[in-house]
């Protein structure tokens, strides 16, 4: 079990997170997300490491940017 958190920028209300939560729940392997609009973190937990880029992709298909690893 892996848990990482990252930071993103242009979350501003629940709509956000849940969009967000989506996107990055559907990443194979992860088994859960917390996306938190006030503090802009996003906490992944996964059954292994996770491909970066794939977060990346994932929060830029929800409509955000990936600030990088808080």
């Amino acid at each position: 079990m892996s848990e990482t958190v990252y930071s993103v920028s242009g979350m501003s209300c629940g709509h956000c997170e849940s969009a967000v939560t989506k996107e990055v729940t559907a990443i194979p392997g992860v088994t859960s997300v917390t996306a938190e609009a006030q503090t802009g973190l996003v906490t992944v937990a996964s059954e292994g490491p996770l491909d970066d880029e794939a977060v990346r992709a994932a929060v830029d298909e929800a409509g955000y940017e990936l600030v990088g690893r808080a």
